[in-house]
């Protein structure tokens, strides 16, 4: 089936809807990484607490409570790229098993489309995961990178490179933090994607959904109130 004809098999609702798609990823995420009409979310205030914490590691000893802390990051980070290699498998087996795709089709829609049709479907969700899994990766190799930088940290505070691996040490650990915020983001709207399979309508509304909720998390939560005021301590 020629390129043209495989996108005549869709309707324009759903071209809008999937560039309100891939729109909203996009531009919240530009949106959160750098504030929104002088409002910092949290994952901006959270690279102060960062700096902050690697220039109090300098003078803690031991060091012990640093280390299980990135370690925890680190878990993290594993956890959730396993997961989406788990669930990129998952989705390459059903669109290679075109009979049970078709089945799944029917029940979730009355709407009866070519294979190709919801194979496309599930491609385009199964983008943002590779994208996540890619994010987490790097985030879980940059999170390793501020280990060995911390550990290079001189014991002690009057030593001229103290401050300046920490605050390496910080920037490192804030591009891991950035790396493994966009994997979320592109999971959160991986999910939003599957609305897709009931339509176009659907899409939109997942997407508005996921929008609102990632807005509220970054610029009207709790959490950033409790950032706010302590960084105004």
């Amino acid at each position: 089936m020629e390129l043209m004809e495989r996108i005549s098999l869709f309707a324009p609702l759903d071209a809008v809807a999937v560039l309100f798609w891939g729109g909203a990823w996009l531009l919240i995420g530009m949106v959160i990484e750098r504030g929104y009409r002088g409002r910092e979310s949290v994952s901006v205030l959270m690279k102060q607490i960062r700096s902050d914490w690697m220039k109090e590691m300098v003078t803690r000893q031991p060091r012990m409570f640093d280390a299980q802390i990135l370690g925890t990051l680190r878990q993290g980070t594993t956890f959730f790229a396993s997961a989406s290699m788990i669930s990129i498998g998952g989705g390459l087996a059903l669109i290679g098993n075109t009979e049970r795709l078709l089945g799944v089709a029917r029940d979730l829609t009355l709407d009866i489309a070519p294979a190709v049709v919801w194979e496309l479907k599930l491609l385009a969700v199964l983008l943002l995961v590779t994208n996540a899994f890619l994010k987490f990766v790097w985030s879980h190799r940059l999170f390793g990178y501020s280990a060995v930088v911390m550990a290079a940290v001189p014991n002690e505070p009057q030593d001229p490179n103290a401050y300046p691996r920490a605050q390496n040490a910080a920037d490192l650990s804030n591009t891991a933090a950035r790396s493994f915020n966009r994997g979320m983001r592109s999971l959160y709207f991986a999910l939003a994607g599957l609305a897709w399979l009931l339509g176009p309508a659907p899409l939109m509304l997942a997407t508005g959904a996921t929008l609102l909720m990632l807005w509220r998390r970054e610029f009207a939560s709790a959490s950033r109130m409790t950032l706010l005021d302590r960084t105004s301590m």
